[in-house]
């Protein structure tokens, strides 16, 4: 089964909403002490709108992952229970593989 890595988009999504994040914060800190009143409330809706955003969009990436790595856990079953032998002994060579190294330290 090939690997399904995280789609670029996603990734690229997900750096917009924060650097929107970022963006909107630095400007709530350099304007903070100049704006009174609408000024500020309607920057403090900008703030929380990014975040909100921000959150939705961590949201579906966290479901996202778990999603795959339900994936991975099925198909890491499926072929444990079709090739005992094989995963019985890959095993086993990386429990000596990692016992050589543990040991050398």
């Amino acid at each position: 089964m090939p690997r399904k890595a995280a789609t670029p988009s996603t990734k690229d999504a997900l750096l917009d909403e924060f650097q929107a994040l970022v963006s909107d914060t630095e400007k709530l800190l350099q304007h903070s002490a100049s704006l009174a009143g609408e000024q500020a409330e309607a920057l403090r809706d900008d703030i929380r709108s990014s975040l909100d955003r921000a959150r939705d969009t961590l949201h579906k990436a966290e479901s996202s992952l778990r999603e795959q790595g339900k994936i991975a856990v099925d198909a890491t079953e499926d072929y444990v229970h079709k090739h005992p032998w094989q995963a019985l002994g890959l095993s086993a060579a990386i429990g000596l593989v990692l016992g050589l190294l543990i040991s050398r330290r």
